[in-house]
């Protein structure tokens, strides 16, 4: 294993290795040594050598880089940049290990949803004027998005051959032309089977939109644009101050679930995730909650 040069020169070397081997470009060769100079930095502070640096001291420093308020994308960079100088070393002989194999870059986080409590849903519903003429049609639109769970365009396209209405459920086509059967309430069938042997049959519906449930006065199929429109004035006219769409009623679908105990894979089935992962962003129950469930159910807190 070969000596580790003074600093200086370690750097000097870095640079040709990264434009004359690596064939990089003059920028990105400056953000490589300026991630490189990070680490010295940091371990010039802890008195320590870049032959002594393992995963613990490398787990350390990504955790400064946090602890200062360094942006997401940054840290993913720096780390970036800290692993190609660690492969640097050990190609160079200058390391026997790499000690940042182990090292993971910072992962995206999920944007947590906004959710519509119970009572607010009850508000939107309430705000329905029930003399306009879309009124049934309007409490079925936010029956079936809260009540199973659709994307916006599921709803829209939505076919009177796809609700049963017997047996409480209706088959949804979603993304990437997969078909799923979701559970509808006893309330989101009264609401659509309303609106389909009532107002709905007031319509003159068009040529070829014959078979989809939610339709304009016009007799056209809803656009998404539309649902967009009602979910948005209904808010208004409820006070709710935030921003919210139709999306914002399938995560408290997903929510609300979650927190009224259903299993995390079957709520993934009902809103038609390919992975788990993307369920999970539902797990954010408040900590009053988690409080309960450790004192009820934890060993230790359990007589």
């Amino acid at each position: 294993m070969r000596q580790i040069p003074d600093i200086p020169t370690l750097l000097r070397q870095y640079r040709a290795y990264l434009m004359l081997q690596r064939g990089l470009s003059e920028n990105t060769v400056e953000s490589y040594l300026f991630d490189a100079g990070k680490l010295i930095d940091y371990l010039t502070c802890e008195n320590a050598a870049l032959r002594d640096v393992d995963y613990p001291r490398l787990q350390n420093f990504a955790a400064t880089l946090f602890d200062l308020g360094i942006a997401e994308a940054s840290r993913k960079r720096v780390i970036s940049g800290i692993k190609a100088f660690f492969h640097f070393l050990r190609t160079e002989n200058y390391i026997e290990e790499d000690p940042t194999l182990l090292l993971e870059t910072p992962r995206p986080g999920h944007h947590l949803p906004e959710v519509l409590s119970i009572d607010e849903i009850d508000s939107l519903i309430e705000a329905i004027d029930p003399d306009s003429v879309a009124a049934v049609r309007n409490r079925a639109i936010i029956e079936t998005l809260y009540g199973c769970g659709l994307r916006v365009s599921e709803l829209v396209n939505l076919e009177l051959s796809r609700i049963n209405l017997d047996e409480l459920y209706i088959v949804v086509h979603g993304k990437g032309n997969k078909e799923r059967m979701v559970p509808m309430s006893p309330t989101a069938a009264a609401y659509i089977s309303d609106y389909i042997h009532g107002e709905r049959c007031g319509l003159k519906i068009d040529r070829g939109e014959e078979s989809y449930v939610f339709l304009n006065s016009r007799g056209h199929r809803l656009t998404r644009q539309m649902v967009f429109t009602i979910i948005r004035r209904l808010a208004a006219a409820a006070d709710i101050q935030r921003t919210i769409s139709p999306h914002t009623l399938r995560h408290s679908f997903a929510t609300h679930l979650l927190e009224g105990g259903a299993n995390l894979r079957a709520i993934q089935q009902m809103l038609g995730h390919e992975s788990i992962a993307t369920t999970e962003i539902y797990i954010h129950l408040d900590t009053t909650r988690l409080r309960e469930e450790i004192l009820t159910h934890h060993p230790r807190n359990m007589k």
